[in-house]
């Protein structure tokens, strides 16, 4: 005579869950591997001071991605929208900054001056610039004229004249695409006046011998741009980053635009001076071009 012993399910269930469990422990027990290395891109200003060729700037990847074993992108910007916008999403965890952008990145977005740029980019003026002929001796003279100013985003050709130029109306603003363009406005009568870096006037100058030019006003000086660091990178990368670029050989150093014993340079006035300019941007491509705040411009016309 057979016996039948009846076994629950749950009572059968439970050799197979500690089975299931063992098996599961041994897989866990082996140490995770992630073979994917941390991504970094380099953003480089394709425009205004900082324009320069991107191969320049190849080396400077290559080591990088050696020093960190990490994956290096470069990325150019063309213009100061695109870059902003690659900044306030931060899209670059280094960037190569000319000063205009420098002073945004550093003021609003929190990234972290690493390196000056002092050997590529040294401490500048903007220079407002008329005709010798013309009867413009002070910058309120400018009032109702037509002014040219560089690329928008460039801190000699842009931020700097606003600012010197603020509370002014002008008949018209037009913006050059090539510092020699301001030149070329200014001689053929096109614009009243023009702004220019005090080192591109020097060289594009002697184009135009025919041509006798004056300097309206000298502005204060720009600081050099900046290598920067976005926050979103943590410490001990940050720290990695910063002991390779010290440590680069001076050619790629020198190509990527940087110097390692170089000060650098304080941006807390600068970005005083572009936060104040902020403002009034977009009035310029009106006309006229009230180089106020609009509540300010309503209250002086009321």
């Amino acid at each position: 005579m057979k016996t039948t012993i009846f076994i629950p399910p749950r009572f059968l269930l439970f050799p197979l869950v500690a089975l299931i469990g063992i098996f599961g422990l041994g897989c866990n027990s082996q140490p995770k591997t992630n073979n994917i290395p941390d991504q970094l891109t380099i953003g480089v200003i394709s425009y205004g001071e900082g324009k320069t060729s991107l191969d320049k700037y190849e080396r400077f990847k290559d080591y990088i991605a050696s020093q960190t074993r990490a994956m290096v992108d470069l990325e150019p910007a063309y213009n100061e929208l695109q870059a902003i916008d690659q900044i306030r999403n931060k899209e670059w965890e280094l960037v190569f900054a000319p000063p205009g952008l420098a002073a945004i990145a550093i003021g609003k977005e929190l990234y972290i001056p690493l390196f000056s740029m002092e050997g590529v980019s040294n401490r500048q003026r903007s220079l407002l610039i008329v005709r010798e002929d013309k009867p413009i001796t002070k910058i309120s003279d400018l009032a109702n004229k037509t002014v040219a100013l560089g690329e928008i985003g460039s801190a000699a050709g842009y931020y700097v004249p606003l600012y010197d130029l603020y509370g002014l109306t002008l008949a018209e603003i037009r913006f050059a695409p090539t510092p020699k363009t301001v030149l070329e406005w200014i001689s053929d009568g096109t614009v009243d006046a023009g702004a220019i870096s005090e080192q591109d006037f020097e060289l594009h100058r002697r184009s135009f011998r025919e041509t006798k030019f004056r300097t309206l006003h000298t502005s204060r000086w720009i600081p050099s741009g900046v290598m920067l660091l976005s926050p979103t990178v943590d410490r001990n990368q940050q720290q990695q980053i910063q002991k390779a670029m010290n440590d680069a050989p001076a050619d790629i150093a020198a190509d990527a635009g940087y110097v390692p014993a170089a000060k650098i340079p304080s941006y807390q006035e600068f970005i005083k001076l572009v936060e104040k300019v902020q403002p009034i941007e977009a009035r310029v491509k009106q006309k006229p071009a009230v180089l106020l705040p609009e509540t300010s411009a309503q209250q002086k016309s009321s």
